[in-house]
C-alpha cells in the first residue's frame, strides 16, 4: 500500500484565464470596465502529508511567476465623458493551503484531493485616459500586492515511491486596492471631472501540471 505521509518538493507549470474588474467613480459604465488576462505561469511547491488509512491530510506552499497582460476600455459612464484604457496583469502568485485527499486505486497509488487557503498576488497595470482634444493624456499606474483566497482540486499519481505527477485546477479571488484615476474631460457641456479612485477585483481560473519528489523514499525504486 502506498504511503503518502512525509514531505515533498516539486515544480509546476500551467496557464489559465483571469479577469480584473475596475469600478467607475463617475457612475455605472455603459461598456467596458473588465480586463481579460490570459496567464501563463511556472513555479515550485513544497508540502507535507499525513496519512490515516486511505485519507491524506496536508499543507502546501507554492509560488509562481506569471506572464499575463490585458487591456480594455474603462470609466465610460456616458458618451460625453472621455473614457480610459485600463491595463492589468499579475506577475507573481503565492499560496498557502490545507489539503484533504483520498488514496485509491491499485495499492493506493492515486490521490484525489481538495485544497483551500490564502493566496497573494502582485498585480501591475494602469489607467490611461483616451484622446482629450489635444490635452495631455492623464494616466496613473499601480504595482500592488494583495491577499485573497484559493480553492482547488487535483489528482496526484505515484510514479515510483519517490516521484509523483499531479494535475490541478485552482480558483483564486482577490479584492483589489483603490487605485487613483486622473482627472478627465466631459463635453458637451465642457467640464473637468476631478481625479478620483477606482477599486479592483480580480479572479483567476488556473490549470497546472506538477512533478513532486517525496523525501525519504528510494528515487530509483520502481
Amino acid at each position: 500500500m502506498r504511503n503518502w505521509s512525509g514531505g515533498y518538493i516539486g515544480g509546476h507549470a500551467g496557464g489559465g484565464y483571469g479577469r480584473t474588474s475596475f469600478s467607475n467613480p463617475y457612475g455605472p459604465s455603459i461598456y467596458g470596465g473588465v480586463v481579460d488576462t490570459p496567464a501563463f505561469l511556472a513555479g515550485g511547491q513544497i508540502g507535507y502529508n499525513w496519512q490515516n488509512n486511505s485519507w491524506v491530510f496536508g499543507i502546501e506552499l507554492d509560488a509562481s511567476g506569471a506572464v499575463a497582460n490585458g487591456t480594455s476600455t474603462c470609466l465610460a459612464s456616458s458618451g460625453f465623458v472621455v473614457s480610459a484604457n485600463c491595463k492589468a496583469g499579475p506577475s507573481l502568485f503565492a499560496t498557502g493551503a490545507g489539503r484533504v485527499g483520498y488514496a485509491f486505486g491499485a495499492l493506493g497509488h492515486t490521490l484525489a484531493y481538495l485544497k483551500a487557503g490564502l493566496a497573494w498576488q502582485n498585480n501591475r497595470g494602469g489607467v490611461i485616459n483616451n484622446f482629450e482634444g489635444g490635452w495631455p493624456q492623464g494616466r496613473t499606474h499601480f504595482d500592488d500586492g494583495r491577499v485573497g483566497g484559493i480553492i482547488g482540486l487535483g489528482v496526484e499519481q505515484a510514479l515510483t515511491p519517490a516521484w509523483s505527477v499531479n494535475v490541478e485546477y485552482d480558483y483564486l479571488h482577490f479584492g483589489g486596492p483603490s487605485v487613483a484615476t486622473a482627472a478627465t474631460v466631459q463635453f458637451p457641456p465642457f467640464a473637468i471631472l476631478p481625479a478620483s479612485t477606482t477599486s479592483l477585483t480580480s479572479n483567476y481560473h488556473i490549470g497546472k501540471i506538477g512533478l513532486n519528489y517525496h523525501f525519504g523514499a528510494d528515487p530509483e525504486a520502481a
